[in-house]
């Protein structure tokens, strides 16, 4: 027979939902809308978009393998989570000082330039590292603290949608401040919020008292996951790391170009609309999913989302046209929420007690670093094969194609095979 699952308390869920919400803004600003702020901006070339998304995730890994350990070992997330979202807000805000024209005194345009994309992916590395420390690390850390195997389907389906209701609200909220060239602004704002939701964060977020600490030495806990003999050890975390990494891959292929695809290439200019209902059509799918997660079973809930996902891809491949691609998108971002929201609960039920923490250092390995630093070269590289551009005020700039979804799906192809180990490895236990 199957039990209900256990309920979480109000302030609980208030704590994960305005967290969650708010974290995944700052990542939208800074996974997509800094992406077409530098386009617009600064510089054209898909290969400083990738080279500032690698940089950015190699920073993010970083600061969640060091802030992940440190919480461990002290077993208090609060401090982190509260000082680390007021300095990621702080942060945030300061992109909108950095533009081609206040470096200009550096020397001719070229030398602006350059100075600005140096600039520019400096700022995101350490507004990576500050936020990463803060909400993939201790808050991500605390989540695992305070829910059960039982709830986590649930908890986790909520967490999932958080990017699509950020966008949601970013779109909804902020565009018109982008479209009308308005960055300084967009970023203050933004900022803003984070830092007055980093204050509010004390109050919210308690401790779990009496939390398992790991006691080993510092280095040693930071590398633990890393070890070969601990992947031996542990098959289905790891397996459920690769299955992040491959589909983590398979959607950073396009994903940091999604906005100017839809723009620029589609010709959409009602963009904000599309994403719109996208979002909260996958919203909702999300959540009503996440009441069948826990019932059904995580893990064989993966194959069939990811057959959903893999079909989104393609219709995105084939599809033109406002409506069209609001079908099909709805699909796609579907598909990618009914993958993560399982694949993240599995690594959550597969987390030891003592290195909750350390874990999402791990998950930042598999999900973020790998992905972010594979996917975005491979979308370069299929931008720049297609060799397509458009034509803005006189100048001729490259745009990604339909090519970038197919792509995606030959890489999500790799998934099944994980998925499959994943699930005769749990027949088995």
């Amino acid at each position: 027979m199957t039990t209900a699952p256990s309920r979480l308390p109000p302030r609980l869920w208030t704590a994960v939902i305005v967290l969650g919400f708010v974290g995944q803004v700052a990542w939208t600003v800074e996974n997509m809308y800094l992406n077409v702020f530098v386009h617009d901006t600064i510089s054209d070339d898909p290969r400083v978009i990738a080279a500032m998304v690698a940089a950015s995730a190699v920073a993010a890994t970083l600061a969640t393998l060091v802030i992940g350990a440190s919480s461990d070992r002290t077993g208090r997330r609060r401090v982190f989570v509260s000082a680390g979202y007021v300095l990621w807000g702080l942060s945030t805000a300061a992109f909108g000082l950095v533009t081609v024209d206040a470096l200009a005194g550096v020397g001719p345009v070229a030398g602006a330039v350059t100075a600005a994309v140096l600039a520019v992916i400096a700022l995101d590395c350490l507004m990576s590292f500050l936020g990463a420390g803060a909400n993939d690390a201790a808050f991500q850390a605390w989540v695992t603290d305070v829910t059960r195997p039982d709830n986590r389907g649930r908890v986790e389906s909520v967490l999932a949608i958080m990017p699509l209701v950020s966008m949601l609200a970013v779109f909804g909220a902020l565009d018109p401040l982008t479209r009308a060239g308005e960055w300084r602004l967009f970023f203050l704002l933004v900022g803003g919020a984070i830092t007055l939701v980093g204050l509010a964060s004390w109050f919210l977020v308690q401790d779990r008292p009496h939390l398992v600490r790991q006691r080993g030495g510092y280095l040693a806990s930071v590398l633990h996951g890393l070890r070969p003999s601990v992947m031996r050890a542990n098959p289905p975390l790891y397996l459920a790391l690769s299955v992040a990494a491959l589909s983590g891959i398979a959607t950073q292929i396009y994903l940091p170009y999604l906005i100017i695809y839809v723009q620029r290439y589609l010709h959409i200019e009602a963009y904000a609309v599309v994403l719109g209902v996208v979002l909260t059509g996958a919203s909702i799918v999300s959540v009503v999913a996440g009441r069948f997660i826990d019932r059904v079973g995580k893990v064989r809930f993966l194959l069939p989302a990811i057959g959903v996902y893999g079909l989104g891809l393609l219709l995105m491949w084939a599809v033109r046209g406002l409506v069209p691609a609001i079908a099909a998108g709805l699909v796609l971002m579907s598909g990618l929420m009914l993958v993560m929201a399982p694949v993240g609960a599995i690594i959550r039920d597969h987390t030891p007690a003592d290195r909750a923490g350390h874990v999402q250092g791990l998950r930042m390995v598999f999900g973020i670093l790998i992905p972010m630093v594979a996917g975005p070269f491979l979308g370069a590289l299929v931008i720049r094969g297609a060799d397509e551009y458009y034509e803005d005020l006189g100048v001729l700039k490259q745009v990604p194609t339909p090519a970038i979804f197919l792509a995606s799906a030959a890489m999500l192809v790799l998934v099944v095979p994980t998925v499959l180990a994943l699930r005769r490895r749990q027949a088995t236990t």
